[in-house]
């Protein structure tokens, strides 16, 4: 009975309640500038999408991306990581972004060829060797979120994603396209970048010079950990690189013959990359027997950590100062937008491109050139006029001498 009792005085409570959110609703009518308010505000909400949402990170699988010159043996020993990777029970998976090779050595989960064909991109786009395959890259580039989606849905069972990419190093270290699959792969997982050397001819202080300057902008443009692979060392070992990389007075030996120009500008530029040398991880391998794979995968679990401790922060700081200049960007828009329809009163809004003073200025144009027009019709017409009138009096000279001559004659 109590209870029944109090279901009723909460009946009896309620109507009061409705009562009054009806006479707000009632009141709200009548303030027609404030229900519009609200509808622009709510509308304005619903476009102000929300983009500040955190990109999940991984710490599983470690991206490996294999860069390296024409002839450095870079696709021989993606070769040799996915042998070693299968023998060794890792789980890997290999992805080629070289839209011009013809055929691979290895299996490859993902393939650029698959999806944008390398001869017709030339033909259509007329381009070169290289321009097709930087288009190429292009292309693959604007649908490589679903490649990403991919890797993140196998993410548990992988362990390494070895990525081969073209023989043309500039152009995947130094386009557009290669700038943002390094940082799509970078935003979710450990990234290492690899770089391949052909040890044999870096064995002069000129070449190595250059290999090691690559590497260094390589290092300076991705912004991630480097490994530098000097590859080949079944023909040449690789310890004269390490020294000189340790030691400058090594270095200084080895180009003392030499007295030219170049030489004194290496040794200078060894001296320059001192601090490069020191935090630089190198190893030796080679291709073809497989020595040194086990150096070169505890040096990627070294530089994937590395990775989380340093590197990454630096990216997620470099992407919120992205996010917060984008923030701003659209809150900027968004408050025009906001003024313009509190403007226009709910009338449609003419956007002020300068079109409309083109078109009025065209107008004006066209109609100045039609009365040019008509103003050369008008003096043409008069003109031949003139003309005529003249042909008509001189034809009636002509016929009153004639008339005279008749009458002389006769």
């Amino acid at each position: 009975m109590d209870i029944d009792s109090e279901k009723r005085n909460s009946s009896s409570k309620t109507p009061p309640a409705e009562g009054t959110s009806m006479q707000m609703d009632s009141e709200e009518p009548s303030d027609m500038n404030a229900g519009e308010k609200e509808e622009l505000a709510e509308s304005i909400n619903k476009l102000n999408l929300d983009a500040s949402s955190s990109i999940p990170f991984k710490r599983k699988p470690i991206i490996i991306i294999v860069v390296g010159m024409a002839g450095s043996g870079k696709t021989t020993f993606m070769h040799r990581l996915v042998y070693h990777t299968q023998a060794s029970n890792m789980r890997g998976y290999v992805i080629n972004l070289d839209p011009a090779v013809m055929t691979l050595p290895f299996g490859a989960n993902i393939d650029i060829r698959d999806t944008v064909r390398y001869k017709e991109v030339m033909k259509n786009f007329n381009l070169g060797p290289n321009g097709g395959i930087m288009t190429s890259l292009n292309l693959f580039a604007t649908k490589f979120d679903e490649v990403i989606s991919v890797v993140e849905k196998r993410a548990d069972q992988l362990d390494y994603v070895l990525v081969d990419t073209p023989g043309q190093i500039e152009i995947f270290t130094w386009s557009a396209s290669g700038a943002i699959i390094t940082e799509a792969f970078a935003a979710t997982f450990p990234t290492v970048i690899a770089y391949v050397v052909d040890t044999p001819r870096s064995a002069s202080p000129a070449t190595f010079m250059s290999n090691m300057l690559y590497a260094c902008s390589i290092l300076y443009k991705t912004r991630l950990p480097l490994v530098l692979v000097f590859n080949k060392v079944d023909v040449a070992q690789h310890q004269f690189a390490l020294e000189w990389m340790e030691d400058f007075e090594a270095f200084l030996a080895a180009s003392e013959s030499d007295n030219s120009y170049m030489s004194t500008l290496n040794r200078s530029l060894s001296l320059v990359l001192e601090e490069f040398y020191k935090n630089l991880r190198s190893v030796g391998v080679s291709a073809i027997s497989g020595a040194g794979m086990d150096a070169f995968f505890k040096a990627v679990e070294t530089s994937a950590e590395e990775y989380m401790e340093t590197y990454k922060a630096d990216m997620d700081k470099r992407r919120a100062e992205k996010q917060r200049l984008e923030d701003e960007r659209r809150r900027e828009n968004m408050e025009k937008l906001r003024k313009d329809m509190e403007k226009s009163d709910g009338e449609p809004v003419v956007l002020k491109t300068g079109l409309k003073n083109e078109k009025a200025g065209k107008k004006s144009m066209l109609g100045k050139e039609e009365d040019e027009d008509e103003e050369e019709e008008d003096e043409e017409e008069d003109q031949d006029y003139q003309l005529f009138t003249e042909e008509e009096e001189d034809d009636a000279i002509d016929e009153d001498e004639d008339e005279e001559v008749g009458r002389f004659a006769f």
